[in-house]
């Protein structure tokens, strides 16, 4: 029987802000309640949202690109969080990998010793309702020794991935696939992947794949080589897919995380009858668009957070057939936070990178 501590390892991000609001601390161990399970944290992917968050981002009132938010900026949030006014202190981190150590209901002792991934987008009023609970935003989340969920979002795994492999895949992945079942992308269509080589994007090319449609990928210079290893069919920078390279209505489906100014310009690239589906919006989230091309071509604007019921269960699925590979761009010390998030926000990496908390006891 592992021995559970009082007090555990946590970073408590303490307010909106800086690096500074990002406290390595002594916390109390949740407690178990019914329904609910206890994990020891494996690993912890680190997101966007984990930043966009700490830095209030999602107010209506930020009309940058995300990690430009200032302290100026900052003074016109009144909520910042995805749902409602973001609740400091938080325990942030959406990823997880964890090992059951607890549990609140004697029916979940089927779990106890099982290696899980955590969902960490909850359906809070069932699958009719698209009302959610973000895991890391809503309620305590990974970035800690341990963490408790409830039970009905752990997802038992088993597959020879290594804990901080899993720890890459539970958001940027969940995202993907929802974008993509959202969409119904088939293997007749023709997918535009924006920001490929982001966490998102990056899993979007091998779901896309894994689907059987033909992939062009847009991303820097830099990360071509990158990108084209993911199994896309093609790769165009971002100057490229804007310029005229690709003729107008020659693609099914724009799949975009970035958003920003060449936003309007998808919907010419888009066949009659075509789908754009975005999650994000790093590059700005004030856009432009012609409605003209959205009615005339008779096209579908799908916005993306609520994940669907089959999208984490088929992930899952995919992972323990071997039919998607992870990304892992790095791995730091829960310690080093700060230094991770500074690496993540300096966008020279592919796919994701992972946080360890302490794993004594």
């Amino acid at each position: 029987m592992r021995m559970i501590p009082p007090i555990m390892k946590a970073v408590v991000t303490t307010g909106m802000g800086g690096y500074e609001h990002l406290q390595y601390q002594d916390v109390p161990v949740p407690e178990v309640l019914p329904g609910t399970v206890l994990l020891k944290v494996l690993s912890a992917g680190i997101n966007a949202t984990d930043i966009n968050t700490r830095l209030g981002w999602y107010d209506a009132s930020v009309t940058k690109g995300t990690h430009a938010v200032s302290t100026n900026d900052r003074k016109a949030i009144t909520e910042g969080g995805w749902n409602k006014k973001t609740s400091f202190p938080l325990i942030q981190g959406t990823d997880c990998c964890g090992l059951v150590v607890s549990v609140g209901s004697p029916e979940d002792e089927v779990l106890l010793a099982r290696r899980v991934l955590v969902r960490p987008c909850m359906r809070t009023s069932g699958w009719g309702s698209l009302e959610t609970a973000w895991l890391g935003s809503d309620c305590n989340g990974a970035f800690a020794e341990y963490v408790c969920v409830s039970s009905g979002e752990v997802f038992p795994i088993d597959c020879n991935w290594s804990d901080v492999e899993l720890g890459t895949i539970p958001c940027s992945y969940g995202t993907a696939e929802n974008m993509l079942h959202r969409s119904s992308v088939s293997g007749n269509d023709v997918v535009l992947v924006r920001g490929a080589s982001g966490g998102v994007g990056s899993a979007v090319v091998q779901l896309a794949k894994r689907r059987g449609a033909k992939v062009i990928a847009v991303t820097s210079c830099a990360k071509q080589k990158d990108v084209a290893a993911l199994g896309a069919d093609r790769v165009l920078t971002r100057e490229e897919a804007v310029s005229g390279v690709l003729p107008d209505t020659s693609v099914d489906v724009v799949v975009d995380t970035v958003a920003g100014p060449a936003f309007g310009e998808m919907l010419n690239l888009l066949k009659r009858g075509g789908r754009l589906v975005t999650s994000g919006a790093i590059a700005g989230a004030q856009v432009s668009i012609d409605l003209r091309r959205l009615y005339l071509k008779d096209l579908k604007l799908i916005g993306c957070t609520a994940w669907d019921e089959p999208v984490f269960s088929n992930l899952i699925s995919y992972i323990e057939h071997g039919e998607i590979r992870p990304l892992l761009a790095g791995v730091h010390p829960l310690e080093h936070i700060v230094e991770a998030q500074r690496a993540f926000s300096r966008k020279q990496h592919i796919g994701k990178l992972v946080l360890v908390p302490p794993q004594v006891g």
